[in-house]
Formats: C-alpha cells, structure tokens, sequence
C-alpha cells in the first residue's frame, strides 16, 4: 500500500459525527460528559467514593434498560407475540443478573472505608432509586398484563406445564420467574452486603433499619406462576 492509499484510508475513517470528544466513539458514546460524572480525586473524602458512585450510577444503567425492554415485551404480549416478548424479558433478566453480580465489588469496601464515606451521602438511599422505582412499577404492570393473557385465552396452567413445555406460553412464563428470581436475588444479596458492612440491627442512611432489606426477599411479581409450582406437588 502507497503512502497516497494510506493518506486516503485514514481520511476515510476520520471523525463524521458532531459533538464533544476526539472521535466518533467519543462523540456518540459522549464519554466526556459521563466520565465527569463522579466526584474528582480532590473532592473525594475518601478514594473508594469512586467506587461507591460508579457502582450505583451503573445499576441505574442497567434498570433503565431493563425497565425498557420490559416496557416492550408488555406491548408485545398485549398483542400476543410471545416469543418476541419472551426474548425481551429474557435481556431484562440479565440486566438485573448483571448488577447483581457486580454487588461483589463492595464486599472489598472495609466497612471502616464505608462509615468515612458514609457522611458525603447526606440523607441519601437506594430506596430512593428511580431505577427500582421503576422495576417495582413495570413489575406490577407486567403482571397484571400476563393475568389479563391468561384469563382472556383461558390458559390451563397445569396444562401448560405438563402438557407443553418448551411451548411459547411455557417459555414466556419461565422468562417471566427468571426475572422475578432475578430481582429477588440482587435484593438478596443486596442485604448481605449491607449488612456484612454495616452490620444487624443498625440504621441506613434514610433511618430504615438494614434488616427491613430482609423483608422484601420474599416478594413476589408473579404469585400465580409460582403457586403453580405448589398446585403441580399437590396434584402429582
């Protein structure tokens, strides 16, 4: 290749995209603005509010899109797509698997580090979190559109489950517990961070008690499909 082919494929691959940043990526992924989100290293009270912030500003990431495709796969099951839908809660799911897995991260916070970055967090609580807010809103919404599903096709559930597995209905309503298993093992774990760092008994930044985590465990989204699972042990 000639100097002059060179000159043209590095033209040919220049920046076209307008905005802040020295290249497309930059541009389009607008990493100026979202690498100026966290606190500096001179505002810091402590180096592991880094850590702390990137934490919960990327599980607000991942509910957002979470919370999206389960807007989606509503409008898809309202029109009876299944399988379109199941593919959406299915990428959902893996939204919710993916903050929970990286909670790990926090477990190399000493709780020492925690209580000196504690203050900077004002009155501040996850309970306050938009994205939760809204997986507890779609939560809802997604099960009363999959009661409405059911009830309008009558759906034999039992039926469904011992008669046509791996059907779409049943892979809509594995997807479905997935989710709902999803959400319940970040709260899980959730808990256990917070209290392998703070401890039993104390009090969170809002003034809830951290074992009050504990009692949201056990909630569940979709209780007909789990109560399913009791009724196939009674019958068989």
């Amino acid at each position: 290749m000639s100097r002059k082919d060179i000159n043209t494929t590095k033209d040919y691959f220049k920046s076209v995209l307008i905005g802040h940043g020295d290249n497309d990526y930059e541009k389009y992924m607008n990493t100026e603005f979202l690498l100026s989100l966290q606190r500096s290293s001179d505002e810091w009270i402590h180096r592991d509010e880094l850590l702390f912030q990137i934490i919960h500003q990327s599980t607000e990431l991942w509910l957002k899109l979470s919370n999206e495709e389960l807007k989606e796969a509503i409008k898809l099951l309202e029109e009876h797509s299944l399988s379109h839908a199941t593919a959406l809660i299915q990428r959902a799911s893996q939204c919710i698997r993916s903050i929970t897995e990286q909670l790990e991260i926090l477990t190399h916070m000493t709780p020492y580090d925690f209580f000196r970055i504690r203050p900077i967090l004002g009155n501040g609580s996850g309970l306050e979190s938009p994205g939760w807010k809204n997986v507890n809103t779609i939560g809802r919404e997604m099960a009363k559109t999959i009661n409405n599903y059911l009830d309008e096709t009558e759906t034999d559930l039992i039926k469904v489950y011992t008669q046509q597995t791996h059907s779409e209905i049943f892979n809509l309503c594995e997807a479905l517990i997935s989710w709902d298993e999803w959400v319940s093992l970040w709260r899980t774990r959730h808990y256990k961070v917070a209290v392998r760092t703070i401890g039993h008994k104390t009090v969170g930044t809002k003034g809830t008690p951290v074992d009050k985590l504990a009692q949201l465990i056990g909630h569940k989204y979709f209780p007909r499909l789990w109560q399913l699972r009791s009724e196939l042990v009674e019958e068989y």
